[in-house]
């Protein structure tokens, strides 16, 4: 799976709808509060049967974290699919992906790896 058929894939599946949830605006100057909220609204990019994503697909789609020349918006929505799999294959992932996240992706893919931990316990 490339980016243009991830994108493809994703938007399908919004078809059917996005997980519920609450927004909001996190205007801070703390780093770590912004990052946090950063993370929080990466959410919204849920869709609705997240849950219903095979083991076939979480691999073709988490094997984009790992190539270079992927946009960081497509690793975030990555990771935010990902880090919501009772699935060991996204925990690996994820794992393996925080050994050398992208620049500026630090506290986005740690965070994506704990949640993920959480789902897998």
């Amino acid at each position: 799976m490339d980016e243009e058929e991830f994108w493809q894939w994703l938007e399908k599946s919004w078809e059917k709808g996005r997980v519920a949830q609450v927004s909001g605006v996190i205007d801070f100057d703390d780093p770590a509060i912004r990052e946090t909220g950063r993370y929080l609204q990466g959410h919204a990019l849920l869709p609705r049967d997240y849950n219903l994503i095979s083991e076939e697909q979480i691999l073709q789609i988490g094997s984009l974290l790992l190539r270079k020349g992927v946009a960081q918006k497509t690793k975030e929505a990555v990771m935010m699919i990902l880090a919501h799999q009772p699935s060991e294959s996204a925990l690996a992932l994820l794992s393996k992906y925080n050994l050398r996240p992208d620049p500026g992706m630090e506290y986005f893919a740690r965070a994506a790896l704990e949640e993920c931990a959480m789902w897998n316990e």
